[in-house]
């Protein structure tokens, strides 16, 4: 399978999973407790062992499928969303290492739930927070921005008398907005956020 049908196939495995996490992150506006009691729903269907291997290849394949296109395509990338595809692809790329990386320790040598807490202990702690905010908050801009750069591309008719480019720059509006409301109910600064004593060690205590 050539290397951007492949790219292309995981991230749409990907995006699903994701898709559904944010909205997991969204709905902690409502309430730490509401967002728990979500996530719990959600894990019936992504906590069965075959769907996180499928997850977890999807992954691998679009981090190393990934940097190989962003080799070939850093340079001769036009246009905004050419560039703006290319380089959030990287960003990406690195997040999802890092990312999956320390769920898997949290998980297997933390032996800690990954819920809102694990989430969300550097985010609420100073000087963690200088860290995390950027690191999260790029992640979901680029999440949004990858995707409107590719459908910008493959969108070939005006939907509600938009064009392709404008499509996609609303989804990119999308996704700032989403940055917003998940910002607001992952951080202390408006909703009181409390680190359980267990996940202090992610922030050295």
């Amino acid at each position: 399978m050539p290397i951007r049908k492949l790219h292309y196939t995981s991230g749409v495995i990907i995006m699903v999973f994701v898709g559904l996490h944010l909205f997991n992150h969204v709905w902690s506006v409502f309430g730490i407790d509401r967002h728990i009691e979500m996530m719990n729903a959600l894990r019936l269907f992504y906590r069965k062992i075959f769907v996180e291997m499928v997850l977890l290849g999807a992954i691998l394949v679009q981090i190393t499928s990934g940097l190989k296109l962003f080799k070939a395509n850093r340079k001769t990338a036009t246009g905004n969303f050419d560039k703006l595809q290319v380089w959030t692809g990287l960003y990406l790329a690195i997040f999802f290492f890092i990312h999956v990386g320390a769920v898997l320790v949290g998980r297997l040598y933390l032996n800690l739930d990954t819920n809102f807490y694990f989430g969300v202990a550097g985010l609420n702690t100073f000087p963690f927070l200088l860290f995390f905010i950027p690191y999260y908050g790029f992640a979901i801009l680029s999440f949004f921005g990858h995707i409107a750069s590719i459908h910008s591309k493959k969108m070939q008719q005006d939907i509600l008398g938009l064009s392709p480019k404008r499509q996609a720059t609303t989804i990119l509006a999308f996704g700032i907005l989403c940055t917003v409301l998940i910002f607001y109910g992952l951080t202390d600064h408006f909703r009181g956020v409390i680190v359980p004593k267990e996940y202090e060690v992610l922030i050295g205590k």
